[in-house]
């Protein structure tokens, strides 16, 4: 079974779910700069595990060590932008992916720390 970890610092709510979309005046939606930044960037980093030939379901793990508990998210919350950007960068249908929440710690320097793994 194979396996990817890496880490990607958490830049805020901005990819939260309910925060990484906003809408034109004529209701269509569209990523905000911050969120489609964060996600272009994970999608380098996935690039090069090359998971797009791996056994599906992938498992997505996400934890994180934040600033204090008023700034931690719902980790789960993080799933729909995280996935949207994996889904980008390798053409695997996020309904091919199981996200699990991880662990949270507190410390300076928030970051979120990512496992992909493919099915067993």
């Amino acid at each position: 079974m194979r396996g990817f970890n890496f880490t990607m610092p958490y830049p805020g709510a901005v990819i939260s779910v309910n925060h990484y979309t906003g809408r034109t005046k004529d209701g269509s939606t569209y990523v905000k700069r911050e969120a489609r930044e964060w996600m272009e960037d994970l999608g380098w980093v996935i690039k090069t595990a090359h998971v797009e030939d791996w056994k599906l379901p992938l498992q997505v793990t996400c934890s994180g060590r934040f600033k204090d508990k008023r700034s931690t998210p719902d980790l789960s919350n993080l799933s729909k932008c995280t996935l949207d950007a994996i889904e980008e960068c390798t053409g695997v249908n996020d309904r091919d992916m199981r996200w699990h929440d991880g662990d949270i710690t507190y410390g300076d320097d928030p970051r979120l720390f990512i496992t992909i793994e493919e099915a067993k």
